[in-house]
């Protein structure tokens, strides 16, 4: 399963859709919503958050088992440095291991003030790169100290993060050398919204397999697509979250569809994003599709 899906990332189209558990004791009416739409017969696999901007959710882990059991995808399942330490991050891979979730998004986190729980505080023992290293420990048959484990882990599938836009482009490679030189084999970025931003990212990745003084680089850029369908939502990104870059052209469409009604408005996002998906589908087809778990537009998107 794992191995298939390696293969279409470095070798043919590669498409994944991101889901994100809810605030309930219950992953199942996520998974009928996929199930009623088809989404599983549209992409190659699915990702599953993990308590993004460090709000209760469904456990990741369990969620990313329920999707691969129910639709035989394989799913990335997202671990964040945030809520665990060192020994809770080793016994979440061992009991991921031992029931097949094996591809793991690396994380850092977003930060633990945002919680919506009282009295919260982030563990962060490093950042997203060190469970790179604890992978590369237990694909070596050890744990982070160096004991040998009784027997060997199933082999585990690395992913990583990097943003979609730098004041200077050069930090951006540089994240990307450090994260393949950990053995990430893709690389997913933040929501892309510009073909020549996709063309500078690609580039920067080219070069940062070149540069990172390992032969023949084996990690592959995958390109976050996000579809923006309201004026506020394009506000927020551009404004409140760093690293991505959201046009000029982009607000002012919105807001003159915004002016006019809320259908046109949408139509206008809609058409902005399946345009930019597209497009980007024929230049580097490795893309991750995000909609917040409307998956309705990631149908619409995907046919």
């Amino acid at each position: 399963m794992f191995t298939q899906l390696l293969n279409k990332l470095k070798n043919s189209s590669y498409i994944t859709l991101e889901t994100t558990p809810g605030h309930s004791p219950k992953f199942s009416n996520v998974i009928e919503k996929l199930d009623s739409l088809g989404l599983d017969k549209l992409i190659d696999g699915f990702s599953t958050t993990d308590n993004p901007l460090a709000k209760l959710k469904y456990n990741a882990l369990f969620a990313a088992k329920m999707l691969q059991d129910r639709f035989g995808k394989p799913v990335i399942a997202t671990m964040s440095m945030r809520d665990r330490n060192i020994i809770a991050l080793q016994s979440d891979l061992l009991g991921a291991n031992d029931v097949d979730i094996r591809a793991i998004l690396a994380l850092t986190g977003d930060p633990a003030k945002l919680s919506d729980q009282p009295h919260v505080k982030g563990v962060f023992e490093g950042d997203s790169t060190l469970l790179l290293d604890i992978i590369a420990c237990f694909n070596s048959s050890i744990d982070y100290a160096g004991k040998p484990f009784t027997v060997k882990p199933e082999t585990i599938y690395p992913f990583s993060v990097v943003n979609s836009y730098a004041k200077n482009p050069k930090t951006l490679q540089k994240k990307m050398q450090k994260k393949i030189a950990k053995g990430a084999l893709g690389i997913i970025t933040q929501p892309v919204y510009d073909i020549e931003n996709t063309k500078l990212l690609l580039e920067l990745m080219e070069t940062a397999k070149k540069e990172s003084g390992i032969n023949e680089a084996d990690s592959t850029l995958i390109l976050g697509v996000f579809p923006i369908t309201k004026l506020r939502t394009a506000q927020f990104l551009a404004s409140h979250v760093p690293g991505i870059d959201v046009p000029d052209i982009w607000i002012e469409k919105l807001r003159r569809a915004n002016e006019i009604s809320p259908e046109e408005e949408y139509k206008v996002g809609f058409e902005l994003s399946k345009e930019l998906f597209d497009s980007i589908k024929e230049i580097h087809p490795k893309i991750h599709l995000m909609t917040a778990n409307q998956f309705e537009i990631a149908r619409d998107i995907l046919i």
